[in-house]
């Protein structure tokens, strides 16, 4: 049995989520608190196998509760509940060492499954939104220049260095050194790697075959 401790300032939530996670033969959840301190003080007596906790709460947030449970227990898991549910928050709530991440829009099995995943794995962070989270971040620490993303579209049009240069206006070197720049940026070695990290972070959209008669 997966003892849980359940941290939410809306009654009508914690008892509805109580009621969901107790109709589970393996789940029990032996406390309710509705603030951080309550939180914390529920946790250092019962020792819960599993905190689920609101983002936002009346004496701080749901992160304060995955620290400080954390740096008492690493065995312990850590669940955040919320409303608010964006990139900034997901990352903040992995990098404070949460088990998982659930956005109060979620169907209540999400819960129950995290919760689960929480008692026996609490060190790894799971979260349905964190792929399409770590592309956003990825992408948007990528930056381009204006220049470099018309040449990044050549090159997935299959274009090579000369037929770059001369559909820019530029010369062949400039071309290369913005080539290079595109590859460091995106962390990739040649053109097909690059070409397959900028549709991966949503800088293309589509890449046609290259020439091999204009691809240098």
């Amino acid at each position: 049995m997966t003892s849980v401790l359940l941290v939410d300032d809306h009654e009508l939530i914690r008892n509805g989520l109580a009621a969901v996670l107790d109709l589970e033969p393996d789940l029990d959840v032996v406390a309710t608190a509705a603030t951080v301190a309550e939180a914390l003080a529920a946790f250092a007596e019962l020792r819960p196998d599993v905190v689920v906790a609101d983002l936002q709460l009346p004496d701080g947030t749901g992160l304060d509760v995955v620290r400080a449970v954390r740096r008492a227990s690493d065995a312990t898991g850590v669940v955040v509940l919320t409303m608010h549910s964006g990139d900034d928050q997901i990352f903040a709530a992995m990098e404070a060492g949460a088990s998982g991440f659930v956005g109060k829009d979620a169907p209540a099995q999400e819960v129950v499954r995290t919760a689960r995943h929480a008692a026996v794995s609490p060190r790894s962070f799971v979260c349905s939104g964190l792929a399409q989270a770590v592309v956003r971040r990825s992408a948007g620490s990528t930056r381009l220049s204006d220049r470099e993303h018309d040449v990044l579209l050549l090159l997935a049009d299959g274009l090579g260095t000369a037929a770059i240069a001369e559909r820019l206006y530029m010369s062949e070197s400039t071309a290369k050194s913005h080539i290079g720049h595109i590859y460091q940026k995106l962390g990739a070695t040649n053109r097909a790697q690059a070409l397959v990290t900028a549709m991966r972070i949503g800088l293309l959209s589509s890449v046609r075959p290259a020439d091999p008669a204009g691809a240098r």
